[in-house]
């Protein structure tokens, strides 16, 4: 960086030396050096700041001064209480002076910057910037009071130039000294010289401490600590207060009531005997308190009151607080019926799996009301470390227990209903993994003995009722799923959440808003405006920050029209929420060859997919888009051969080998695979081939085989509910997914015409009109196979 160019004032320095880099704060009370900083505010604050040769005269003439000085910046400047200004000026460039300004009735000064000569390698200059880094650590803990700060600055300068002149600033120097060091461009010699001053600085102020400690009082810190504890203990006793000893008793005495198990209780003895045998000043005290606080707060042999399970009480409590589900409902009951005839309570540990906002958290809630029972949540969502599941061990400092036993101290019975919430975003780290953890936890077979790194002995954890909840099986691992139920929880249908928006949501939020039932009324057309066309879930969760808003409309209105009952329609759900943002029905889009409706699974539930497929000349290439996986891509290249075989029966004009087929799943930002959508796949390319176009209110989904049969797939519910909810009235699936209806609510189920297939032939034509009744392998090849093949008869038979 180059200086400023012109003339600068000059401001002596009489017992000081400034450094580039360096700010400090001086005091000018002379005359000359009042009007060089008036002087500076002229010249954008810069000021050169020289030392005198001799401090003790005054400053007559420019031979008073050194040549070599400092090229300042004035950042701040303050009147003095008498006369003159306290500022504070930072160093930028060590300079020298080439001339001074004559006629100038204050020193001024025209400069050339004297830069740095750097004359040593990497490895030397490292070297010379941890010796100097640590002699003056090394000086900073000789200097009375607290100096951390400055060492942990010290640590962090990595610049060897800044670090000798701050070094040189601050040391104790003599200022010829500290001029010399000024002036020197070697950055070796600098270095060294400076590294010299400073063990000779460092060696007289160890004397200076050795003098200074060897003046106090003999009596030392720990000596009159000692004295002030036990006059401390005498006076407590005089109070009858507790002391170290009655503390020991009053832990002993929580010990005997817990009824321990035998080795739980010699550890606690164990922590007793050294408890009493330190000192409250010794950093072992206060681990020794914090364990035997933790031990003695946990419920070893605290359970809830012993009372029977009600089934009918679960069943109403269940009921009240969620509509519908009644498959989930009836497996939870068959749970607790269980639970009451096997007294142990050990047994399996449900996993509800299902969508965002389906009611699985808070169904954990409502089975610890139904049973008259602690509930505590467990978060896992994010957990990367092994001992937020097991605990840190007692040897780290600020170690904690684990969620488990945290949540167990906290319930305080020994019998709560624990909710493992998103189990499945558990993840590992170089901490460990704790899905891993949660294998003990998890196991009935294990975790009565379930050991926790903090408590270091082993608790029981088998009357505790477990709950897991997940939105994908995927992520979790197989050991750890091996251990649970799975109970699924597919989304709710349309009537489903109408039921679920009047007799629970909106009640709720006109009381958390502070709104009284008669406040509002709001319509069914207009709650299933908001249900179809301004939310797209499985669950409720968006649905119910809608009825927020709704209500936070209500509010105003209210306050603008008192004593009138605001009343919410189809014109009032406009207003609030402006234009429609979904649209489910497909009934207005165009009819067009190749464009088929799909079904697809999704963590979220069930949703609709459009396979688009075009032709081009070409060469009988297939393009795939839409951020397709493997698994897609093969069902696609099925469906190809399978259509080029049946070319004939769809159009015998049709030449693959000089057109190209691209096939396109909109939404190409998100990512889609499975097999599912093969039957989709071949009725698009069929469609495109045969130009016969496919009614968009039929949709279809189901695996294809080489062979041309139509094979079963997974979330048959959610895709059908997610199909009715989009307007689709007709849907083709596999003939072995018909057992699957039965688990549809019915109200969905009676709305839509559903057509079972065998094979591929009866998906064309149940989706296009053609009949392949009569296409047969044989016509891909003429009526004599031998044409291609030769004879039939294999060699050596007749």
């Amino acid at each position: 960086m180059m200086i400023p160019t012109g003339s600068f004032p000059v401001l002596p320095l009489k017992n000081t030396v400034l450094y580039p880099g360096v700010t400090q704060a001086l005091r000018v009370g002379r005359d000359k050096s009042i009007r060089a900083v008036d002087l500076s505010q002229e010249k954008n604050n810069w000021i050169l700041t020289l030392a005198q040769k001799n401090p003790d005269r005054n400053v007559e003439n420019v031979d008073d001064l050194h040549e070599i000085g400092t090229l300042c910046k004035v950042e701040s400047i303050k009147s003095a209480s008498e006369s003159g200004y306290f500022i504070v000026v930072r160093g930028y460039y060590r300079v020298k002076v080439s001339s001074f300004k004559p006629e100038s009735s204050i020193f001024e000064a025209y400069v050339e910057q004297l830069e740095d000569v750097i004359d040593v390698d990497k490895s030397t200059e490292a070297a010379l910037l941890a010796s100097l880094r640590g002699i003056s650590k090394e000086v900073l803990k000789l200097v009375p009071g607290n100096t951390e700060s400055v060492q942990e600055m010290v640590d962090v300068i990595e610049d060897i130039s800044l670090l000798s002149h701050m070094a040189a600033a601050n040391a104790d120097l003599a200022l010829n000294e500290k001029q010399h060091l000024l002036e020197m461009t070697s950055i070796k010699n600098r270095t060294m010289h400076l590294l010299s001053l400073l063990n000779d600085l460092k060696e007289s102020m160890k004397i200076q401490v050795d003098i200074r400690n060897k003046l106090t009082n003999k009596l030392g810190q720990n000596q009159r600590e000692h004295i002030l504890r036990e006059q401390m203990r005498t006076i407590k006793e005089e109070l009858g207060e507790k002391t170290e000893s009655n503390l020991v008793e009053t832990y002993r005495t929580k010990i005997d009531a817990l009824n321990l198990n035998p080795e739980a209780l010699e550890l606690a003895n164990q922590q007793l005997n050294k408890l009493e045998n330190s000192s409250s000043q010794s950093p072992e005290y206060q681990m020794i308190r914090s364990h035997l606080d933790f031990m003695v707060a946990l419920p070893w042999n605290k359970s809830s009151e012993n009372k029977e399970i009600d089934l009918e009480f679960a069943e109403q409590i269940l009921n009240q607080d969620h509509f519908g589900l009644d498959k989930i409902k009836k497996r939870i009951l068959q749970h607790l019926a269980v639970m009451k005839i096997k007294k142990d309570k050990k047994g399996s540990i449900l996993l509800f799996l299902g969508p965002p906002g389906v009611g699985k958290t808070s169904l954990g809630q409502s089975i610890a009301k139904a049973i008259g029972k602690k509930y505590q949540r467990i978060a896992l969502g994010g957990v990367r470390d092994e001992s937020e599941i097991r605990g840190h061990r007692r040897t780290y400092i600020g170690a904690l227990p684990g969620r488990i036993l945290s949540a167990l101290k906290k319930a305080e019975q020994n019998d709560a209903v624990f909710v493992l919430d998103e189990i499945d975003k558990l993840s590992r780290s170089y901490g460990g993994d704790p899905s891993a953890a949660m294998l003990e936890v998890l196991d009935p077979e294990q975790n009565h003995t379930f050991s926790d790194h903090y408590l270091d002995t082993p608790f029981d954890l088998s009357n505790i009722t477990f709950i897991a909840t997940a939105n994908s099986l995927e992520t979790i691992p197989l050991a750890l799923l091996d251990r649970m139920e799975v109970i699924d929880l597919s989304g709710y249908t349309t009537a489903e959440k109408l039921h679920i928006a009047k007799s629970h949501l909106w009640p709720k939020q006109l009381a958390e808003h502070g709104l009284g039932k008669e406040a509002a009324e709001i319509t069914d057309s207009a709650l299933m405006k908001v249900i179809s066309h301004y939310t797209r879930e499985a669950g409720v969760r968006d649905l119910q920050r809608k009825m927020q808003e709704i209500c936070r409309y209500v509010a105003q209105a209210s306050l603008k029209n008192k004593d009138v009952i605001v009343k919410i329609d189809l014109a009032q759900i406009e207003e609030i929420f402006g234009s429609e943002r979904y649209t489910y029905e497909v009934t207005d889009q165009l009819s067009t060859p190749g464009v088929v409706t799909g079904l697809a699974w999704t963590p979220v539930g069930g949703d609709i997919l459009f396979i688009e497929s075009a032709l081009a000349p070409g060469k009988g290439d297939m393009i795939l888009t839409g951020q397709l996986g493997d698994v897609m891509k093969e069902s696609a290249q099925i469906a190809k051969s399978l259509i080029k075989a049946r070319v004939a029966a769809l159009n015998p004009t049709f030449d693959f080998n000089k057109i190209d087929v691209h096939i396109h799943l909109p939404a190409g930002a998100i990512p889609k695979d499975g097999p599912s959508a093969g039957v989709t796949l071949l009725t698009s390319l069929a469609s495109l081939i045969s130009r016969t176009p496919v009614n968009p209110r039929l949709a279809m989904t189901g695996e294809i085989s080489l062979r041309g049969k139509v094979l079963p797939v997974g979330g048959i519910k959610e895709k059908v509910i997610a199909a009715h909810r989009s307007g689709v009235n007709k849907i083709i699936m596999s003939k072995r997914n018909e057992k699957d209806l039965k688990d549809i609510p019915e109200d969905v189920r009676s709305q839509i015409e559903f057509t079972f297939v065998e094979h591929i032939n009866e998906v064309i034509s149940a989706a296009l009109n053609i009949d392949l009744s009569n296409w047969n392998e044989d016509l891909l090849y003429g009526q004599n196979n031998s044409d291609l093949f030769g004879t039939k008869t294999l060699p050596g038979h007749t």
